[in-house]
């Protein structure tokens, strides 16, 4: 808390400093925070940007904490897209920062209706986050992208236009794609059992019965009554399989494992699914549409 507290006062005199260095190519420097948006972004921009993910792999963006290298490629920055609703829980500060710094930042999930998210008592009342899950939302999400940056870089505005289109008719493909494999899931067995609460909107979207062991934040550990009644529930509905997350350690879904077989009732842990971050860069699990993918296929294929 101390570290982040010195790098929220001299944020001011760090831009100061880092603006006179800025060298421009004539294009514009964009950051990103998830992974998720760094994919989107570059997708929307090609080469007519440059581009900056603060996060990468298997990064955990609910507890993910701001570094002096950070600060400075944010100082850098002509835009800063992030996701909002609280995502970047320790980065909401900084970016209240930069705003008063007159530097872009573009909160992704303003480019959806607050009256379709999903609220949650569990994490001070706020939205559930983890919109990327519902490709619908992310289409919007592509088009806030392409709209911003065009205002931002007019001259290129054809080149994002073309682009977000491209991607869109690429995330229908996919959501046509993804609805078929779900099909073959017989409904009944469409309980998702997950390390944290990040599939949500991936349920009400696609038809299952998701259900976390820690809630929307991982910043909110489960205790040993969340691990017992986890284990209870899926006993009664005789789940085949639950799922750990990139991005969150396993211990937590093998000691509900453990929980579960102790009660002569065997669950597999039917692999890992990529939920606040991508897979490794140059893998087809490195992009948001092979993310979805192979999501979708560790699901189908543990559950039937």
């Amino acid at each position: 808390m101390k570290k982040i507290f010195f790098l929220l006062l001299s944020i001011p005199l760090m831009f100061s400093s880092c603006k006179q260095e800025k060298q421009s190519n004539g294009k514009l420097n964009v950051v990103t925070t998830t992974t998720m948006i760094t994919d989107l972004v570059k997708n929307i921009g090609g080469d007519s940007i440059n581009v900056q993910g603060l996060m990468g792999s298997g990064v955990d963006p609910h507890l993910y904490k701001a570094s002096e290298g950070d600060v400075t490629k944010l100082a850098n920055a002509d835009i800063i897209f992030y996701g909002g609703l609280h995502l970047e829980g320790k980065l909401v500060e900084v970016f209240e920062k930069m705003a008063h710094q007159n530097i872009k930042t573009i909160a992704l999930s303003d480019a959806l209706d607050p009256k379709t998210l999903i609220r949650s008592e569990l994490f001070k009342g706020n939205y559930d986050p983890h919109v990327w899950f519902n490709i619908d939302y992310w289409k919007s999400i592509t088009s806030y992208v392409v709209e911003t940056l065009s205002e931002a870089n007019p001259e290129n505005k054809l080149i994002f236009e073309t682009n977000g289109k491209e991607y869109i008719s690429k995330l229908n493909a996919l959501e046509s794609e993804i609805k078929t494999r779900i099909e073959t899931l017989p409904k009944e067995k469409r309980i998702l059992v997950t390390a944290h609460d990040a599939f949500s909107y991936f349920g009400k979207a696609y038809g299952f019965n998701v259900v976390g062991l820690q809630g929307i934040s991982t910043a909110a550990e489960a205790g040993v009554q969340d691990v017992q009644k986890l284990a209870a529930f899926i006993i009664e509905n005789k789940v085949k399989a639950i799922f750990v997350e990139s991005s969150v350690p396993k211990r937590t879904i093998e000691a509900l494992q453990a929980a579960v077989n102790s009660k002569d009732h065997h669950v597999e842990i039917g692999g890992t699914l990529y939920s606040d971050a991508l897979g490794n860069a140059g893998t087809e699990e490195g992009t948001y549409i092979g993310m979805f993918k192979y999501n979708v296929n560790t699901i189908v294929n543990a559950l039937k």
